[in-house]
Order: C-alpha cells, then sequence, then structure tokens
C-alpha cells in the first residue's frame, strides 16, 4: 500500500485548505483510513479517520466542528478539508491507513504517506 498525501500549503488564520492522500496498491475494504499531525516538539497527533467500507468518520479533538475527512472510492483518495484554520494548526500532516486498532493511535496504522506541511499565520 502506498500513500501519497498533498495539498498542504501556507494559509492565514481563518482560511481553509484541503488535503489529498491518493491510495495505491493493495487494499482493505476494512481499512480505516486517518489523518494524523505532528508540530514541532511534539508527540504525532491523531485528527480523523474513515473506513473504506463506510462513511462513517470518526474526529479527533483537532477536527471537531472544523474538519471534514471524506473519500472517494472511484478516485482512491481520501480528503481532509479544514475550515477556520488557526495557527495552532500548523504541523506536518499524514495519511496513514491500517486496521485501526486502535483507532486513535499511530500503532493502529501500519503504512503511512510522506506528510504535507501546513503552515497557518496569525
Amino acid at each position: 500500500v502506498q500513500l501519497q498525501a498533498s495539498g498542504g500549503g501556507l494559509v492565514q488564520a481563518g482560511g481553509s485548505l484541503r488535503l489529498s492522500c491518493v491510495v495505491s496498491g493493495r487494499t482493505f475494504s476494512s481499512y480505516v483510513m486517518g489523518w494524523f499531525r505532528q508540530a514541532p516538539g511534539k508527540e504525532r497527533e491523531f485528527v480523523a479517520a474513515i473506513r473504506w467500507s463506510s462513511n462513517s468518520p470518526w474526529n479527533g479533538d483537532p477536527a471537531k466542528g472544523r474538519f471534514t475527512i471524506s473519500r472517494d472510492d472511484e478516485k482512491s483518495t481520501v480528503y481532509l478539508q479544514m475550515k477556520s484554520l488557526k495557527p495552532e494548526d500548523t504541523a506536518v500532516y499524514y495519511c496513514a491507513a491500517g486496521a485501526g486498532v486502535p483507532l486513535t493511535s499511530r500503532i493502529g496504522y501500519d503504512y503511512w504517506g510522506q506528510g504535507t506541511q501546513v503552515t497557518v499565520s496569525s
């Protein structure tokens, strides 16, 4: 499984970005696709996840009320739509795939993309 994340960039506070994660290789309908982020000097943090077989998202604290995870089966792509961005959202954002057990921990994911930098200026 290969994951290619993109869509990061520099945005002003209050702005929006949409991250994309293209998935290639063998995948399983039971897989969970997740987004994590890691700011300098901090632990990698769960943002949101969605299962290939359903449209039920799980949102971590950073995502609640502002971020939306979705997927496009035809494009084998998972998205993270982010709005009302804050400077504290600045981080490298990673997409990941795996069994999702546990869902909100990096140990639940076997495959990782290379990360895309999101920088929010105040």
